[in-house]
């Protein structure tokens, strides 16, 4: 057994298996038979379950390794980009060169939507798709699992709960980090554990430490140029899952904590999927190649790209002014949009705010509103 195969995604030799072995799955053609056929498959649950086990079988033929698997999945996700959002933009794709291997460290705001974002702009631009972590708090599922190491994922162990268990985890981690940068294959991390469900974008200083936990024994600034490091920040106009979000941080402040519902981690999933996302913008930064004291240095810089180029949308001045006093620095931000599209985005904020619960809706425009604010505190930095 490998040192890595706890946590790599599958190699090119394990994928007719694994297709084999997912296209066997009750479960898994049960949820795609409904979701495919809602009515008929409450009527005909077995024949609309091999319907789609045959349909996929003539789908994945030929399919012999990864890069064939993702190109055959393209159209399915541009399809799903296209029917989720209004318009999707990126920047910053002159900072990368052909053959560079890259540790895309980005803000996080949706559990597959992020990286499948970034995949995306970099498939279109000619860029080999990265590696990317996942935690194996979302992988209950065998079928979820076999799913996602099929498709370049890589776990993340954040179940464990002993000391020791969790430093080897880390150990391994980051070893398997490096190795997949020196063979040449870029890597997407999210810059702290979990979604920034607040909307307020902090890189943790110990996704840098553990990153480096590896080599310890190099000289940190040269080992940080090493890694090719490109902060990337994602903005989503409108955010699928604002409203569970609202509902958890309404409840962490009034009782102290959150205990999340059987299932709530899939329908978050579905929800970022499916949902409408209006405008989202992809910002790739410029490779840290500067000297670095210690992993706090680090994280300052990755922040200062991710917010310097998170593009802001009227939905987040919006947030800000049912808020209060709006900074004069922003005072005129209508100005930077068309009136038409003001007037649009009003009625579909608004709606989207009554719908939210008056005890919650607080919570709701802070997830809206903070990136205006670190916006502004960044710059105040600079």
């Amino acid at each position: 057994m490998g040192a890595f195969d706890a946590i790599r995604p599958y190699d090119d030799a394990e994928v007719p298996a694994v297709m084999d072995r997912l296209l066997g799955d009750r479960e898994l053609m049960r949820m795609l038979a409904a979701y495919r056929f809602p009515r008929l498959a409450r009527w005909f649950p077995g024949l609309m379950q091999r319907a789609v086990e045959l349909g996929l079988r003539r789908e994945a033929r030929g399919i012999e390794c990864v890069d064939t698997l993702q190109h055959r999945m393209e159209p399915y996700l541009d399809r799903l980009i296209e029917s989720s959002t209004l318009q999707v933009t990126y920047s910053g794709m002159e900072h990368l060169r052909d053959g560079q291997a890259y540790l895309f460290l980005a803000n996080h705001r949706d559990i597959v939507m992020d990286p499948a974002f970034v995949n995306y702009a970099l498939y279109h631009a000619g860029h080999p798709t990265p590696r990317m972590a996942i935690g194996d708090n979302l992988l209950q599922r065998s079928f979820v699992a076999d799913l996602m190491r099929l498709n370049k994922c890589f776990i993340v162990h954040r179940s464990l709960t002993g000391r020791r268990e969790k430093l080897q985890a880390y150990q391994t981690l980051s070893a398997y980090i490096s190795h997949s940068l020196a063979q040449g294959e870029s890597i997407w991390i999210a810059q702290a554990e979990g979604r920034a469900k607040d909307g307020v974008d902090e890189t943790d200083p110990a996704i840098i430490k553990m990153v480096c936990m590896s080599r310890k024994s190099e000289e940190f600034s040269g080992l940080i140029q090493s890694l090719n490091l490109v902060p990337v920040s994602i903005a989503y106009e409108w955010d699928p899952c604002d409203s569970m979000k609202a509902r958890e941080l309404e409840q962490k402040a009034r009782l102290g904590e959150y205990r999340k519902e059987p299932g709530e981690d899939d329908r978050s999933i579905a929800k970022g999927l499916t949902g409408y996302k209006g405008r989202v913008h992809v910002a790739f930064g410029e490779p840290l190649q500067d000297d670095y004291a210690d992993a706090k240095a680090v994280a300052r810089a990755v922040d200062q790209q991710v917010l310097t180029h998170y593009r802001l949308f009227p939905s987040n001045y919006l947030a800000l002014e049912q808020q209060g006093d709006i900074p004069a620095d922003v005072a005129d931000w209508r100005a930077s949009f068309t009136a038409a599209e003001i007037a649009e985005e009003e009625a579909r904020f608004n709606a989207r705010l009554a719908e939210c619960p008056v005890a919650q809706r607080p919570f709701w425009l802070l997830q809206y509103a903070n990136p205006v604010l670190s916006r502004l505190r960044v710059l105040a930095q600079q």
